[in-house]
This record gives C-alpha cells, structure tokens and sequence, in this order.
C-alpha cells in the first residue's frame, strides 16, 4: 500500500471519471483526527439528527447475525446514506463478542465501508469501533444537552457498566463543557470498575469519585445516570429508584424494565429504530400494545417540537443510526485525505472492462 491523494482529487483530472481507487484507514489515524475535536464531532452529529429527520437520509433497519452455539454474541450490519452535503454512501459492519473482554480485547471490533454516492463504487475502509464509540458518546453528549435545558444541570452523574463507552461518553461529556461535583461508577466486574476509576483519577476529574456496590445505590445518587452495559433484559426493576427524577441515558438500551419506561418521559433517537430487537421501549410496547409512552425524538426537543418536563424521569434511548458512523467515518477520510495521508490499495478493483 503507498500513500496517494485522496479519489475525489484524482476523479478531477480524469475522463470521464476515472479508475476508481480503494483507501485502508487504520485505527491510528482515525484517533488521531478525531482526538481533541470532542466539540466538532458532536455538533456533525447534532447536523447529522437534523438532516436525518428532515428526509436527507436514508437509514434502514439495522441486520443482526447471531449464533446458535455463541448466544452472546452477534454481529450487525448497519447500511446508511446521507445526501447532500456530504454525500456518501455505506455500511457499518460491528461485532459485539463479551467474552472478548476476559481475554482482555474490547468486547467490539467494527469496519466501517464508504461508497461513492455517484458510481456506489466503495473507496474507503475505516477501522470503525473508534468511529462507533465516538458517534455513541456524541449522541450521549448531545442529549444530555438538549434535554437538561429546561431542568436543573445535573451535577452527579453515575455508570452503570464501567467499559469503553463509559470512558468514551465521559470524555465527550467533560470536552462539552460538563464537570461534575460526584462520579459513580458501578459494574458487575470489580476490575471494570476499578480500572474505569483509575482512569478517571487520571483524567484529573475534579469530581469526587465513588465506586459502588449496586446498581440501585448508583442511581439514587446520580441525576444523570449512564447505562452502558452489554445486558440482554432488564436488570433494574423499580421506579422508586429514580424517584428523584433523574435525566437517564439508557445507551445500552436494555437495562431498564418496561414498568420504568412506562414512568418515565422518554425520548429516542429513532422510533421505528428503537422499537424493535428487545430493546426495553420494545418490551414497552409489546406490553402496552402501543407507543404512547413515546414523547418524542431528540431532534423534536431540538426543534422546539418537545418540551421536557422537570418532574419525572428522563430517559434517552437511542438505537444508535448508522447515518452517525457515516457522517463520522467520512469526516476521518476528508481530514486524513486532506493531510495526503490516505494509504491506497494498489489495483484493490481489477476488472474495469466490461468485455475484457
């Protein structure tokens, strides 16, 4: 692989289009364009919930490989386009294997394809769980945003599950402007959350940092409480829990039981998204029969559409849009393309002539 301008410079200069041209964009480049730019990133992915709910996009369901003889793990694809400006097209492909992390690997591995929006040709592949950690704390940043703006700032926020979206939602949490007087940190594994602990220690967090043993001690104590967990059901079963009307982002989208999603003011990223796959407004529906317990989208608040009230829960629950992923990964590929880093497969599409 050698080092060449990026396809779009190279279509400029060719008639009438062009030998397509197939870029590898490895982990360490996609970091290092997206380290330090918290603020940009997540004000595309506030972009990206806009064109996506003004029609610019489209988003199709999300497909889910699973194994019969590996019931806790899958992998899934998500397709995705994205019109005008960006213009691009292509697939996320994540794999979700929890026992990765006793072997001491992150539980998810993820590729991320780009297609040209004019020839479908795909010209880029970005090595894509930074891309995805990064587009989920974005949202999660941006939410709680959006959805504090009429209800106190919270001011002791709390994980529950201590991996590398909760590294990554604090991170984008802290570089938007948040600091927090407590941290609460709860996992099922004392490593986990020792090791979350360490890090945030490192991170020179002002906040007092707590590690604690329940999950429901954690969310007594926190008005913004952050599930990012790897739960198949629901683990939290009462709403007296958050009796103190805490805001909730529920990323991991299967913590809380249907009774608390039903006692709560719930917002979601996507409706049709999130209501499917066993996810806990799923389990609401099933329960209910309807979709009455849904408020709104994050773009409705954003709008003005959607108030939130001060006297109830909040809960976030986005599915996660493989529209995000794409507007991110193709942010990575200009950046990197711009600085001429762009590591080119020689000859990567070979058959060009259609008669030979």
């Amino acid at each position: 692989m050698t080092p060449r301008r990026s396809p779009a410079m190279e279509f400029a200069v060719r008639e009438p289009v062009g030998v397509p041209t197939f870029a590898v964009v490895s982990g360490a480049q996609v970091e290092g364009v997206l380290h330090g730019r918290e603020k940009q990133i997540v004000e595309l992915v506030e972009a990206t919930y806009r064109l996506h709910s003004a029609g610019d996009c489209v988003n199709p369901p999300s497909y889910f490989l699973r194994f019969p003889d590996r019931p806790s793990s899958r992998i899934i694809a998500l397709p995705a386009s994205i019109g005008e400006p960006m213009r691009v097209d292509g697939l996320k492909w994540i794999s979700s294997f929890p026992d990765n992390v006793t072997a001491g690997i992150p539980r998810a591995s993820a590729v991320l394809i780009l297609n040209d929006h004019g020839t479908g040709y795909p010209f880029a592949c970005l090595e894509g769980s930074i891309i995805s950690a990064t587009r989920t704390a974005s949202s999660a940043a941006l939410a709680a945003q959006w959805l504090s703006h009429d209800r106190p700032r919270p001011t002791r926020v709390g994980f529950v599950g201590a991996g590398l979206i909760a590294r990554y939602i604090y991170d984008f949490l802290a570089a938007t402007g948040w600091s927090f007087d407590e941290v609460g940190v709860h996992d099922v594994s004392a490593d986990s959350a020792a090791g979350l602990r360490c890090y945030l220690e490192q991170s020179r967090t002002t906040g007092r940092i707590t590690v604690h043993d329940s999950a429901e001690e954690l969310i007594r104590y926190s008005d913004l409480a952050v599930f990012a967990t790897v739960a198949a059901q629901p683990h939290v079963n009462d709403l007296s829990w958050f009796e103190h009307n805490p805001l909730v982002l529920h990323v991991s989208l299967r913590d809380l039981a249907p009774e608390i999603i039903l006692g709560s003011f719930n917002i979601v990223d996507d409706v049709e998204h999130c209501l499917k796959a066993n996810t806990s407004p799923h389990l609401a529906e099933q329960l209910t029969g309807n979709r009455d317990f849904l408020h709104g989208t994050l773009d409705d608040v954003m709008a003005g559409r959607v108030t939130v009230p001060r006297g109830r829960p909040v809960v976030f629950s986005p599915f996660g849009l493989g529209v995000l992923d794409l507007a991110v990964g193709k942010y990575v590929y200009d950046e990197v393309a711009r600085s001429g880093g762009l590591h080119v497969v020689d000859d990567f599409f070979h058959e060009l002539r259609r008669h030979g």
